[in-house]
């Protein structure tokens, strides 16, 4: 009788570990404070299925996965044109959590997963990637969200290069990354102002100072209320971009520049034809406006 008080004591005692060490929820959406369970075994298997279709390239059958709202007509496009794009595709889970809300609001699988892509150009990927995707009631995708690790096996990288600089700098040595803040856009807007011979248009893109180098080595500092003189000369402007390519030195402040590529031709008034093929260095301040132009031609 003893040993089966011990015994019963010590499974109950054991059970209440159980009950209070292992929780049904918990985690928090920290926007509205509402915990997480876990999800059913069905979100998981459904993730797995859409990562076997999507290796397979099968659009039709990835597709099926996708809910109404999520699946435009831009995104169904994009989704054949890329995965046409592609002789292999393998994205491998390796990590799959399915999560729903405490509410029920928010259903997601989280999937940790290794993908390879090989493209039919010859381009190369290896990635290792953290996916959120939202469910909607019936478990279909209606959102998509990715971070990624780049294996440096890959061809295309997020920086590289090197900055050297002039002399002593502090900066030596850093590599370059792309830079984000609309220069691209900055400099198509530039480019139909040029070309319209849209002076108001065309200056609002400049800083109240501008250094310019021209091709044949003189240098020019021109105020902002210099350019409003820019179109004078000219019958016709035709500048054509070629490629823009928006740099920044590694882990500096907001300043950049952008490498363009153009050709241009210019028709005076007096008749004269100015045409070149041109590579221009253009920077950016902080602000977001030109500061300087660095000119190369042939």
């Amino acid at each position: 009788m003893k040993h089966f008080k011990l015994k019963y004591s010590l499974i109950l005692f054991l059970s209440l570990i159980t009950l209070y060490s292992c929780q049904d929820s918990g985690g928090m959406y920290v926007k509205d404070g509402s915990s997480y369970k876990f999800g059913n075994e069905d979100m998981s298997s459904n993730l797995i299925s859409l990562a076997e279709a999507y290796s397979a390239r099968d659009p039709e059958k990835l597709f099926t996965f996708y809910s109404d709202s999520f699946l435009t007509e831009k995104r169904k496009e994009w989704s054949k044109k890329y995965l046409g794009s592609l002789d292999s595709l393998s994205m491998v889970p390796y990590k799959v959590v399915p999560l729903i809300s405490e509410n029920g609001e928010y259903r997601e699988v989280i999937a940790w997963s290794k993908e390879e892509r090989i493209y039919k150009n010859g381009s190369y990927e290896k990635l290792d990637l953290m996916e959120v995707f939202g469910l909607d009631e019936s478990g279909k995708v209606n959102s998509f969200k990715q971070w990624k690790a780049i294996d440096t096996v890959n061809f295309g990288m997020p920086y590289g290069g090197k900055f050297i600089g002039v002399g002593d700098n502090e900066n030596s040595g850093r590599p370059l990354v792309f830079s984000n803040r609309g220069e691209v856009e900055m400099i198509e807007g530039l480019a139909e102002a040029y070309n319209a011979m849209d002076i108001e248009s065309f200056t609002e893109y400049f800083a109240e100072e501008v250094e310019f180098k021209s091709y044949d080595g003189k240098t020019y500092n021109y105020k902002k209320s210099d350019l409003t003189q820019a179109f004078k000369p000219y019958k016709s402007i035709d500048w054509k971009l070629l490629s823009i390519v928006p740099l920044k030195i590694s882990n500096t402040d907001a300043a950049s520049g952008a490498m363009v590529l153009s050709t241009e031709t210019r028709v005076f008034k007096n008749g004269k034809i100015w045409k070149k093929e041109l590579m221009e260095l253009i920077y950016f301040d902080l602000e977001g406006k030109i500061s300087g132009m660095l000119q190369f031609a042939r």
